[in-house]
């Protein structure tokens, strides 16, 4: 099967967003469930390719998941500073695992990381039951960066996020 890498257009907006809100769902990464604000940011792609560089992984015309790429820091980042890009929101469907779609979207943001002038790091942050995940950014050469854990939300002390650096 070969998965195609694009950027994601206006009408696969609603696919995407519902792809990403699924996968945190059904995946349990959402402390509040179907009332998490953050459910509504995860559906929200024309807010964030508005901000950012939003792909998506295709099968043919299907759409498999996809991922925001934030450059040097923009708008949409969390972490990044200058020098950095940032990857955010990778989600692939639960019938499409295990076919290459995550791996392929972030090896396609750690090129477009690699051609962005100036840049030399590309970071992450991940929960710690996305095991799938941290196992693909080891295999691409991603370091955990202990010293850059954060808690999104700082009221509710059992959140922290993991983060992970390839530096190049």
């Amino acid at each position: 099967m070969d998965i195609a890498i694009r950027q994601v257009a206006p009408a696969e907006y609603d696919t995407l967003g519902e792809i990403t809100a699924q996968a945190y769902l059904q995946d349990g990464l959402l402390d509040f469930g179907e009332s998490d604000w953050y459910l509504g940011e995860l559906r929200d792609v024309a807010k964030r390719a508005a901000a950012a560089e939003v792909l998506v992984a295709l099968d043919g015309e299907q759409v498999l998941g996809g991922v925001t790429f934030v450059p040097s820091g923009g708008p949409m980042a969390d972490l990044a500073t200058a020098g950095e890009a940032e990857i955010r929101m990778l989600a692939v469907a639960r019938a499409a695992r295990g076919r290459g779609a995550g791996e392929a979207l972030v090896r396609a943001c750690v090129e477009r990381a690699r051609a962005t002038d100036g840049c030399v790091r590309v970071i992450l942050s991940t929960q710690r039951t996305m095991h799938a995940a941290h196992r693909i950014y080891e295999r691409l050469g991603f370091t955990r960066t202990p010293e850059r854990d954060w808690n999104p939300i700082p009221e509710l002390d059992d959140i922290t996020l993991l983060t992970y650096e390839l530096t190049f």
